[in-house]
């Protein structure tokens, strides 16, 4: 027998939530594999089975908050009867108290995505994780047909990304990849029901008013022309993703740019403790990445001190662990300045909440194409279709004057539209 117990994900956390079983009681289980779901007040994780065989009994149901150590489920070697009630029966003796909320911030949240429905019954002998098996329902993508690179042949999000990738660049992919299908509503979206909120979602509720009752927020939008990088970008993005095995996004160059200005103008990077002000050493670059049920901002350390191809990697590997419930509380933990993206779902900009205890974040709109005037060098205007995209800054005026602010926005704009630097 081997005790399943509720893990301590990092020295301040003291309680965690389960929020899913994803295996019942009677099911075969592997050591590593992902065995159920956690949410706490820094972050939702995956916890993975202890040993290999058969779960023999659940003894804390979803919902309940249980504190770290507590014996949450038994793992056997399938000789022993199963829980024929096991949440249930329980749910009763299980320690449940509410996780008091703590200080640790969210930005703004996009609307939750609604989970498409299966396509394949066969998929559940492929080792993945229910984030990747969602996202191959949404690409109908069967995961028998994935090579997976992930420990023991796991299949992960970027093999099923690497998969459709495949398909579309191959001949006839016009008609192998069919239309997105829409999603018939489920239980959780029907209109007019009362559906309880999830642990995340009451964390990041709990965070926004705190933000707002504690920032002075201001906003300024700034319009920047992007076509140098989205030219640069087009060019270089295949040999990038050769050469280093990354995606070539256009968040690092925001993040970049970001920083510059940061140097220049360290009090946004600063922070506000009591009636004194904290100057940070490093830009610790807090990325809002969106999740299904909400959004949660992992921190880049030290991202002063990277290349862009760090930046990069950086980035990708954090939204990768968000999204697939792998971060730990140290992750979303230190951030000194935010960079939030809802330009991503079509945003032409946002008035992002600042992310405690940071003085300011960053709003990136979608990257459009527009008319401009264009000045030359002996000051002729004319105009031209280029790629621009609106960055909002929401400061904290508490200490960030309006000058400072706008001045720190002027840095960034110049960095982004006279980009210089090597992207490797």
């Amino acid at each position: 027998m081997t005790d399943v117990v509720m893990p301590q994900m990092g020295e301040s956390i003291f309680e965690g939530t389960i929020t899913k079983w994803l295996k019942k009681a009677g099911d075969k289980v592997q050591r590593d594999e992902p065995l159920f779901e956690i949410s706490t007040d820094k972050v939702d994780a995956e916890i993975p089975a202890p040993a290999s065989g058969v779960l023999q009994e659940i003894k804390v149901a979803e919902g309940n908050t249980v504190q770290v150590n507590t014996v949450v489920g038994v793992i056997g070697d399938g000789n022993g009867a199963a829980a024929s009630a096991p949440a249930k029966a329980a749910a009763a003796s299980a320690p449940s108290a509410p996780a008091p909320p703590k200080k640790e911030p969210q930005a703004a949240a996009p609307s939750p995505v609604a989970p498409a429905t299966d396509h394949t019954e066969d998929e559940s002998d492929v080792r993945s994780s229910p984030l990747v098996r969602k996202l191959a329902r949404e690409h109908n993508v069967d995961l028998n047909h994935v090579k997976g690179t992930g420990t023991g042949g796991r299949v992960t999000k970027q093999d099923v990304l690497d998969h459709v990738d495949h398909r579309s660049s191959a001949p006839g992919a016009e008609t192998a990849a069919p239309a997105s299908r829409p999603t018939p509503p489920t239980p959780a979206t029907i209109p007019g029901d009362l559906v309880p909120m999830t642990q995340m979602r009451k964390i990041i509720a709990q965070r926004m008013i705190e933000s707002r009752r504690t920032s002075a927020h201001v906003h300024c939008m700034f319009e920047v022309d992007m076509t140098r990088i989205v030219n640069l970008r087009n060019k270089l993005k295949n040999s990038f993703e050769q050469r280093h095995g990354a995606r070539l996004t256009f968040m690092p160059f925001f993040v970049r740019a970001a920083i510059i200005a940061l140097q220049q103008y360290p009090i946004v990077n600063a922070s506000i403790e009591g009636e004194a002000i904290r100057y940070h050493r490093h830009v610790n670059a807090g990325i809002a990445v969106a999740l299904d049920n909400g959004l949660i901002v992992p921190a880049l350390k030290n991202a002063d001190e990277l290349n862009f191809l760090g930046l990069q990697r950086g980035i990708t590997d954090l939204g990768e662990r968000a999204r697939t419930k792998k971060l730990m509380p140290a992750d979303v933990e230190g951030a000194t300045f935010t960079i939030t993206n809802p330009g991503q779902f079509g945003a032409v900009f946002g008035l992002p909440i600042i992310n405690q205890p940071n003085s300011a974040i960053m709003g990136v709109g979608g990257i459009t194409k527009m008319p401009l005037v264009i000045t030359d060098k002996d000051g002729a205007d004319s105009i031209a279709i280029r790629s621009v995209v609106h960055l909002t800054l929401g400061y904290d005026h508490r200490i960030i004057d309006g000058a400072i602010a706008d001045q720190f926005m002027v840095v960034v704009k110049k960095s982004l539209e006279n980009w210089s630097e090597e992207v490797g």
